[in-house]
């Protein structure tokens, strides 16, 4: 069986745009959440104020469960699924939970460096980003049929 072609950069990234909309929706009800148990006046001009911690590390969480459950679950997020590509492990099963979770890691690292880390995919031969070489899996085009 052949390998798939690799998804090039502009299909990532419009899958991850496409991503944009429901995970606005699942930070909205995060948010919510996190301001429902805050008792009284909230202090938003301090960073270091607890609610300000305590919604960066709730966002974080769920953005991460939302990427890594469709990526255990299917290979597929939202987004994925509208421009039909897939991740995958390199030998083409479906990436387990470290592996999923070392790829959502290293794909933050990628993003702080200035999106660096999803450019290299124009660079490297098989069109793998920084998180796809460290967690050994790839993005695929998804053939109709």
């Amino acid at each position: 069986m052949p390998t798939p072609a690799p998804a090039p950069l502009w299909q990532r990234l419009a899958a991850l745009l496409y991503d944009l909309f429901p995970l606005i929706g699942l930070w909205m009800l995060v948010a919510a959440a996190v301001l429902a148990a805050a008792p009284g006046d909230i202090d938003v001009a301090h960073p270091s104020s607890w609610y300000q911690l305590a919604l960066r590390g709730a966002l974080l969480l769920v953005t991460a469960a939302y990427f890594v459950l469709s990526w255990t679950r299917g290979g597929q997020t939202i987004g994925m699924r509208a421009w039909r590509i897939r991740v995958v492990a390199d030998d083409g099963a479906s990436l387990t939970w470290p592996r999923a979770v070392l790829r959502f890691g290293v794909a933050l690292v990628s993003l702080a460096a200035c999106g660096l880390g999803f450019v290299w995919c124009l660079v490297d031969r098989e069109r793998r980003a920084w998180h796809d070489l460290a967690a050994r899996s790839r993005v695929s085009r998804i053939t109709p049929g």
